[in-house]
């Protein structure tokens, strides 16, 4: 899940900023175009989704990981999202890519990661690009078409790879003891990391709908007619 817009509340954004915002917004774009390529050429050769996560992780680490970025976007008030949604949204998926699918290698030929990394991909090619046109004023409507629209298929789909991409690790994850703290040790304290991604995916019940819903009101206000041109 990707963080977005929290209404349409104008900003004034001073042109460093927005420089700013726009290079980030450009070079994430390119970043998930070429994962696309990748992921497209890799199909092409193979046939198949296997060794597919090799190929792009490098790519992958680096622009979600990028993300993170936007937190502090929201922190200091260049953009008018959320803090906590968008903190939530950035590190359900970074908390995924690096403590689901890198550190149980075991996943990520499952059908889940490439399910995923079929929504996340245009999602975020659509979203960067959205943000790129806004901040200079030149937004296609064909892109905001696309952004209001491809997510009532592209969001439920990103969670169901999402979902699976935990379920496969959790049987590794309790055979493994990984990451958990057990006791005595000598700060009495225990921690159970397949328990904590069980709960991960349990907030996903309570979340996803929230989240999507927000979006299909802000479909019903901005394919109505009002374009939203700046990054939120």
């Amino acid at each position: 899940m990707a963080a977005e817009e929290q209404g349409e509340k104008k900003r004034q954004v001073s042109p460093a900023a927005t420089a700013y915002l726009v290079l980030y917004n450009v070079v994430l774009c390119a970043g998930w175009t070429s994962i696309g390529v990748i992921m497209v050429k890799h199909f092409i050769e193979t046939k198949s989704h296997d060794g597919m996560y090799e190929a792009f992780e490098i790519p992958l680490k680096v622009f979600q990981t990028a993300a993170v970025f936007e937190i502090i976007h929201a922190a200091i008030g260049i953009v008018p999202s959320s803090v906590m949604l968008t903190a939530f949204q950035v590190f359900s998926r970074v908390f995924l890519l690096w403590g689901i699918v890198h550190s149980v290698p075991q996943v990520q030929d499952k059908i889940g990661v490439t399910i995923f990394m079929l929504a996340w991909t245009p999602t975020e090619i659509i979203r960067y690009a959205f943000y790129t046109f806004g901040l200079m004023n030149r937004l296609p409507y064909l892109i905001t078409w696309c952004r209001y629209t491809l997510f009532i298929v592209l969001y439920p789909m990103g969670v169901t790879g999402e979902l699976l991409s935990f379920y496969a690790s959790i049987s590794y994850l309790k055979e493994s003891e990984m990451f958990s703290i057990t006791l005595p040790n000598d700060y009495n304290v225990s921690f159970n990391y397949f328990y904590f991604v069980v709960v991960v995916m349990v907030l996903y019940i309570p979340i996803f709908p929230r989240l999507y819903s927000h979006m299909i009101r802000q479909r019903k206000k901005i394919i109505g007619g009002k374009v939203i041109g700046k990054q939120d």
